[in-house]
Formats: structure tokens, C-alpha cells, sequence
């Protein structure tokens, strides 16, 4: 058994700096609970990297700096989509392809097997890099698999060369 040696007075009632040890204690708890939950509450899922592009010799790369997911904001020009390619703009989950001159295609970029995003569009298959997954450009059936379901299409709009989710 131990045996405290603080007076019989201190043990009955807590000091002032017993409860402000205590309030800070739980200050620095909470606070970091908050910092914890901030950090895990950003925007969901999604490629740091931003956009990803169609892979290939003398295809354009890099973010368009424009992409957003919905509202009518323009993912990309028709002139930044290859014939025959496509492009992933990874922070709107989209993948748009253009299988013939003036055509253009939109589906989701979630992989239908592990929901990983694709990150390439070549040689007619939008590619996803988990388990190699491809999927076809002109209507998002799956070419090769583990994927067990096409990729589902999505809605877009052409106009003034701007290409624009519905």
C-alpha cells in the first residue's frame, strides 16, 4: 500500500494549479483531437498530382489548372483532347476521351474493381495502374479486366470548344 504525504487539507480539496494542470491537459487533448480531425476531413480521395494525361509521345500533361468536379466549370479544350486518346482530370474523377475526330466521351475515373483512379489513357484503353484493368474509350466496357463492370459514363457538354461537365 502507498501512502501519500501531502497534508490531510491538500487531499480533500484540489489546488488552483492541480486544476489548471488539469484544464491545460485537457486543452492540449482536444486540440489535438481537432488538428487530427482537420487532417482527416479534406477533400476525399482524389491524385495529389492533380490531372493525369494520356500518356505517350507529344501528349499534353499536367494539370489544366480549370478542372472541377460539376457546376458547369470547364474541364479542358476540345483541342486538349488527342483523337484516338483521352485525358484523366483526376481531381474531378473524370476521364474524357475523343475515339473520333469531333466525338467526345466522359466517364467516371473509378476503377470498377478496387476504386483506384485510372491514370492513363493509350492505345484505345483507359488504363487503371492497381491490377491493370482497361477499360475501351468509345464506351467505357471493360477490355481487360480484373474490372467487373464498365466504367459508368458521365454526362459533359461541348460548346465554344470547351468541354464542361453536365
Amino acid at each position: 500500500m502507498t501512502q501519500d504525504t501531502r497534508p490531510a487539507d491538500a487531499q480533500e480539496a484540489p489546488t488552483v494549479t492541480d486544476t489548471t494542470r488539469r484544464g491545460a491537459l485537457a486543452g492540449i487533448g482536444i486540440a489535438g483531437l481537432a488538428a487530427t480531425l482537420t487532417a482527416c476531413g479534406g477533400s476525399g480521395g482524389g491524385s495529389a498530382a492533380g490531372d493525369a494525361s494520356s500518356g505517350g509521345p507529344g501528349a499534353p500533361g499536367g494539370a489544366s489548372g480549370s478542372a472541377q468536379s460539376g457546376g458547369g466549370s470547364a474541364l479542358a479544350s476540345t483541342a486538349d483532347i488527342p483523337v484516338d486518346g483521352g485525358r484523366v482530370f483526376s481531381s474531378a474523377r473524370v476521364v474524357v476521351t475523343q475515339p473520333a475526330a469531333g466525338q467526345f466521351k466522359a466517364f467516371s475515373a473509378v476503377c470498377t474493381h478496387a476504386q483506384c483512379l485510372v491514370d492513363q489513357v493509350a492505345n484505345g484503353t483507359i488504363d487503371c495502374p492497381c491490377h491493370g484493368s482497361q477499360f475501351s474509350i468509345k464506351d467505357g466496357s471493360v477490355v481487360a479486366g480484373p474490372a467487373p463492370s464498365p466504367l459508368p459514363g458521365k454526362a459533359i457538354s461541348v460548346a465554344d470548344g470547351k468541354i464542361t461537365l453536365a
